[in-house]
């Protein structure tokens, strides 16, 4: 299971990326909100569609890089999020 990190620990865009996630935007990229389908199986199985998923900007990157925040539950009503720096590959959860 992914260990918890607190919001302040984040890099700052992923800090930035938090905030507007919560404020319900505006986002930066198209996919931002899309749905994240779990695929590597990290995260704790939940129905498709309750994960979605929201770039986190790397500077110097010139595209979307391998950051993300993935959330979970209703947009209005979060229940959980995580930071992913390796594009999917491991997680922490995002202590709230």
């Amino acid at each position: 299971m992914a260990h918890a990190v607190p919001v302040a620990q984040l890099p700052v865009e992923a800090q930035q990326t938090y905030r507007q996630i919560q404020q319900g935007g505006p986002f930066d990229y198209a996919k931002d909100g899309s749905v994240f389908g779990n695929r590597e199986r990290l995260l704790p199985a939940r129905s498709r569609g309750w994960y979605r998923e929201y770039t986190v900007r790397t500077p110097g990157a010139h595209d979307r890089g391998g950051r993300r925040i993935v959330c979970g539950g209703q947009p209005e009503r979060l229940e959980a999020c995580y930071y992913t720096a390796d594009h999917y590959a491991s997680f922490a959860r995002i202590a709230q």
